[in-house]
């Protein structure tokens, strides 16, 4: 019997997907079942490896903005 690792198995899994199959895949995990949280985190991941450095810097940024775009429209009082 043959072991296959969690990261293996979604990359099997989508593999032969087109643009658009891979997109939804994407869309229908977002805001959903937490169970489709590794399988995006498999998807980030391959997809920063194949990245350069601006292009991690740029997702970096946009992260960084999301996760504190909140700050700024409603300041904590002090």
């Amino acid at each position: 019997m043959q072991t296959i690792d969690l990261r293996q198995a979604i990359v099997h899994r989508v593999q032969d997907n087109s643009k658009e199959e891979l997109k939804e895949v994407i869309a229908d995990s977002i805001g959903h079942d937490e169970k489709a949280l590794p399988g995006l985190g498999v998807l980030f991941e391959m997809i920063w490896k194949q990245s350069g450095s601006a292009e991690q810097t740029q997702m970096v940024d946009s992260l960084y903005q999301s996760l504190h775009q909140n700050e700024t429209a409603n300041p904590s009082p002090s």
